[in-house]
């Protein structure tokens, strides 16, 4: 998939507003009353994102690119896709090219110690960029969403499409049962545990009661995983699940992931489902392709992760560091990559259906209809 060139202008668009409030929440800290980016010189920072596959990380590393840049410094924005020797590499090369840090969304957690070494030996500070990296003391900080928090919004939008939940959350009584099928994100992503644990924590006081039941008894999450949150890998595990399920009629399928959404759907249509019948279907990133499917009744959800907000609180991170101050965060208790807590800044996020898709992202200028049509 690739980004619209309308998607692109519209996150672009809305760096100037980003860019204002992180000027505004730099210049408190410095005292001088001097320019944010006066004082970095024209620094190096190395921006390392896991793919061009997705729209969403598309987005990602052009707005952090945009709102640097703004700022005075050089950016070296690379993308992996998705090849974890490619992504170290790119990373060593940014560290022999001069970066003075880096901002690292990475494809596998647990693959960049070694390099982050080397980052470490230059004293280049390092922020993980929405998954965690794991296994290495060389991470200063961390920027995310609340993982957890987005897979319990994911549980409910389920609970909620199946008519289980009422729009203000209570129980409205329905029994079922209704089956359902579990999908999880790649088990080399850090966040993937965090979405499945929020929404089995939702789904599991239903499913013991009887009111979920998944046909294919697959509820363990390396069952559920889907390696790199391949589009095609979703929609096979679809297809396979459609057979071992005997034809019973699915009423829900969890999904982590537009992407994944995608090829369930793709899945559903060949097995014969309709727009009449389509089970309730759930997603995350707000992706252009998963919100005309919610438009079009074919997808229920999404979780919308405001990426410019993202993008924002790294790049305060990145100023702060640079001018040798200590960037803020919120959550120091949470995010243990095995070596260490790293100390994080967790962002929310909001759960999109056909009811709301307006308001939440025409009205706040994330896109614009025409990105939609």
């Amino acid at each position: 998939m690739s980004t619209k060139p309308t998607l692109k202008q519209a996150l672009v668009g809305g760096v100037s507003l980003a860019l204002a409030l992180s000027l505004g929440a730099c210049s408190g800290n410095r005292g001088g009353g001097d320019e944010a980016g006066d004082s970095n010189g024209g620094a190096r920072i190395g921006v390392a994102m896991p793919t061009q596959q997705s729209e969403r990380w598309i987005a990602d590393g052009e707005n952090v690119k945009s709102q640097l840049e703004a700022l005075g410094y050089e950016v070296d924005l690379q993308y992996a896709n998705d090849d974890i020797a490619t992504q170290v590499s790119q990373i060593e090369n940014m560290i022999n090219a001069g970066a003075e840090a880096l901002v690292i969304a990475s494809i596998d957690g647990t693959t960049l110690t070694g390099v982050l070494e080397t980052a470490e030996s230059q004293d280049i500070p390092v922020i993980a960029y929405d998954r965690l990296i794991n296994e290495s003391d060389t991470v200063d900080y961390y920027t995310t969403f609340d993982n957890y928090e987005v897979g319990v919004q994911q549980g409910t939008s389920l609970l909620t499409g199946l008519g289980v939940l009422d729009e203000n959350g209570t129980d409205t009584g329905q029994t079922g049962p209704f089956n359902v099928e579990l999908f999880a994100g790649s088990p080399d992503d850090n966040n993937a545990t965090f979405f499945w644990e929020g929404a089995m924590d939702t789904l599991q006081p239903y499913l013991d009661k009887g009111i979920l039941k998944v046909p294919s008894g697959q509820t363990d999450f390396q069952q559920a995983a889907i390696l790199r949150w391949l589009p095609d890998t979703a929609q096979d595990r679809m297809e396979d699940l459609l057979t071992v399920g005997n034809g019973q009629q699915i009423d829900g399928v969890l999904s982590p992931y537009d992407g994944l959404s995608i090829g369930i759907i793709s899945a559903l249509r060949s097995g014969g489902y309709t727009e009449e019948n389509l089970p309730v279907i759930t997603g995350q990133d707000a992706e252009v392709g998963s919100v005309q499917s919610i438009v079009n009744d074919e997808q229920y959800s999404t979780i919308f992760k405001d990426v410019r907000e993202l993008g924002k609180r790294a790049v305060v991170m990145v100023d702060d560091l640079m001018k040798g101050e200590e960037p803020e965060v919120n959550d120091e208790e949470t995010y243990d990559n095995g070596v260490k807590v790293v100390p994080s800044y967790l962002l929310e996020s909001q759960i999109v259906t056909k009811d709301n898709y307006k308001e939440v992202l025409l009205e706040s200028g994330y896109y614009e209809q025409s990105d939609l049509d």
